[in-house]
């Protein structure tokens, strides 16, 4: 190891931060090569992390990718599953080094000396931590970057834009995706108003009425389908699906409506939160006309739970995980969540509780509360359930605690009535985006309104679109977390369009499909795409438009009732993405005989900056495994391709052609290979 950091010489910009430290200092071979710093600031919560590959791969850029949710740790970036999603390789790829901040907090506990200040969780401590890592740099490489990018999605994406727009002397460019949050005046320094909040809401509502009825809506919404979610559903049930549309969620992706996963989390993490803010709607919600629950009882009556049970069993991520009797569909989303969380938490983190003398009810949302033993008056709230087995979630310490503590015979408080009514929590907490529009007649509200609620202070603060680098935003078109309805929040914010552009990415969700539950019949890798390649060539573009003046191609779209259309033709469409279409028998939808060869064809197009088309595949049944590839030569930007396939099995496949275009034409490439895919359906007698 070279000479260890010197410190004590660099002088902090935001007083509220104390001397800077470092406690570790050491090369590193994994996940990628690289000299790993970790530290801190003297006085507060706010710990870094620097990540320098070696000198002959560095090109003198500094890149912070951004956490999501709540953020709280300095270390998931250069973990396994954070170095899929971005981390050391990319960024030295990309020819920087990487720096990651804890925003501020540990965990989701706030600062103690900083408190409730969301400037602080919102870009503070990763502006200072980057402005340290500057310094630190000078020493590693012999001088300090020549420019500096931030990026992340989810709330990485809402906060990566408070960088740009708050430490112009640090960031030159940031790419964003995912993001979401409201709009204020320069400078923002209040917590966001959070309008997937009430979208969570009511899309929450909707799993709860339909839970019966969600396989024949998901099945009419794919290809091939009737192309009719409201057939056989009674007239509630389609005024909330109607909302539900129209206040934004994705058409399409009506799958992940019944699997929630940072979407539950999110209630767990600010139901407290809520209540406390707005107690009168939980209370008017069950005893004032203008409620469901006062008005129609008859819609929540039957999912009501408030009865004390008893703890069978405490089950660890560990037993979730690796115990076959969990290996049954009913326990995949628990699982899935289960595995994304032990990358960090470890398999010992004790995860759900069996339950005794639950009666029928609606488990999910429900509030959790120990009411004896040694985790007793710990808060909780049901984000997963099967059966009477409850995974759950809470704020703060009780993020971190789970169960700790909880042992079989252990009593607990099963409430949901405030779950119930915060599925009706989108009707009465109205924010003036477009979005909110259909719940309005004459700009006047149809129900009851109260206050719209504050989001926890470590989500930040608000976007104002004061900013004086580039912006590059990319927002999937089948986001169920963050739905292209809040992809538009922040175009209409910017005060200089010459310094930001909109790309959509098709078919792609808030995770990627590897770490999403499969439906059954179909792996999500058949409908959704892994948009992560997209991100990188996202933030390759970025920095030639930041330094070289190249600016990166828009997406061409539509917006209406509050869903995002896209032309079909890549050429006018734009952006980086590959178009695709898939035709069985020359329709969307084709009816065989077990033995009769079917003929599938696929269309692909790459946009003009989307370089060329350099693989096809197909997957045949569903499985995701895609065992048959067209033979291509990168040199096409628009291919027509055809294969035959037989079914000897009686059922419905839905067929499905994955594509990937490549900057360069390289049909050997690993990275920025950008990705699209399109199915039709085959239903064989």
């Amino acid at each position: 190891m070279t000479a260890s950091i010197e410190c004590a010489s660099y002088q902090v910009t935001d007083s509220f931060f104390g001397e800077p430290y470092v406690d570790v200092d050491e090369w590193r071979e994994q996940p990628h090569p690289h000299r790993h710093v970790h530290g801190g600031f003297a006085g507060c919560d706010t710990r870094f992390t620097f990540y320098f590959p070696r000198a002959e791969e560095w090109q003198g850029r500094l890149i912070q990718p951004m956490e999501g949710a709540h953020a709280g740790h300095e270390d998931f970036f250069g973990s396994a599953l954070g170095d899929a999603m971005g981390g050391v390789g990319m960024t030295a790829r990309l020819g920087g080094y990487m720096v990651e901040s804890n925003m501020g907090h540990i965990g989701d506990d706030i600062d103690p000396r900083g408190g409730e200040d969301a400037t602080l969780y919102g870009w503070r401590a990763a502006a200072e931590s980057a402005r340290f890592s500057r310094h630190v740099a000078a020493q590693v490489y012999g001088r300090p970057p020549h420019h500096a990018y931030v990026w992340g999605g989810s709330g990485g994406g809402r906060r990566s834009p408070l960088l740009l727009e708050n430490a112009p002397d640090v960031f030159d460019g940031a790419l964003p995706f995912m993001g979401g949050g409201d709009v204020a005046e320069f400078p923002a320094t209040s917590p966001i108003r959070g309008a997937q909040v009430m979208s969570f809401a009511c899309m929450f509502n909707v799993a709860r009425l339909l839970r019966d009825k969600r396989e024949p809506l998901v099945d009419a919404t794919r290809p091939g389908g009737s192309g009719d979610p409201f057939a056989g559903l009674t007239t509630h049930e389609r005024e909330e699906l109607a909302s539900l549309y129209r206040q934004g969620f994705p058409r399409g992706d009506e799958y992940m409506i019944g699997a929630p996963m940072g979407q539950i989390w999110l209630w767990s993490s600010i139901a407290d939160q809520l209540a406390e803010q707005d107690p009168e709607y939980f209370e008017n919600f069950w005893t004032q006309p203008g409620y469901v629950g006062h008005d129609h009882p008859e819609v929540v009556r039957d999912d009501v739970l408030d009865v004390v049970a008893t703890v069978e069993r405490v089950v660890t991520i560990g037993e979730l995980t690796g115990d076959p009797g969990f290996a049954g569909p009913e326990y995949q989303l628990m699982r899935a969540t289960a595995q994304i969380l032990g990358a960090g938490a470890g398999p010992d983190l004790p995860f759900a509780v069996q339950l005794r003398g639950l009666p029928d009810g609606y488990r999910l949302g429900a509030g959790l509360r120990p009411v004896t033993g040694e985790a007793a008056g710990r808060r909780l709230y049901c984000t997963g359930a099967a059966g009477d087995l409850m995974v759950a979630d809470g704020h703060a310490d009780a993020n971190a605690q789970r169960f700790r503590g909880v042992r079989a015979g252990d009593e607990i408080h099963v409430d949901n009535r405030r779950f119930l009514a915060f599925c009706y929590f989108h009707r009465h907490h109205l924010m003036p985006d477009p979005q909110f529009d259909s719940l309005r007649v004459n700009g006047k509200p149809v129900y009851p309104q109260h206050p719209v609620p504050l989001m926890s202070p470590l989500m930040g603060v608000s976007y104002t679109g004061h900013y004086a680098g580039k912006l590059l935003w990319i927002h999937h078109t089948h986001d169920s977390s963050l739905w292209p309805s809040q992809g538009l929040v922040y175009a209409g914010a910017v005060r200089a369009p010459e310094r930001f552009r909109l790309q959509w990415t098709e078919n792609a969700e808030h995770i990627p499909p590897a770490y999403l539950p499969a439906s059954p019949g179909r792996d999500p890798g058949t409908w959704l795409v892994d948009y992560f390649p997209v991100i990188e060539q996202g933030l390759a573009d970025l920095i030639r438009w930041v330094e070289d003046g190249e600016a990166p191609p828009a997406t061409r779209y539509e917006y209406r009732d509050g869903q995002i259309s896209l032309p079909a033709s890549a050429s006018e469409r734009g952006g980086v993405q590959p178009v695709v279409a898939v035709e069985a028998n020359g329709g969307v939808r084709a009816e065989v005989k077990a033995g009769d060869p079917v003929e599938l064809v696929v269309h692909a197009e790459a946009p003009p900056a989307g370089g060329t088309i350099v693989s096809v595949e197909w997957d045949f049944d569903g499985s995701g495994t895609f065992p048959f590839r067209h033979e291509v030569t990168g040199a096409d930007k628009a291919v027509s391709l055809t294969t035959t396939h037989i079914y000897d099995a009686p059922g419905t496949y839905f067929v499905t052609a994955r594509v990937h275009g490549h900057r360069d034409g390289d049909v050997n490439a690993v990275h920025r290979r950008l990705p699209n895919v399109a199915s039709a359906r085959v239903v064989v007698q």
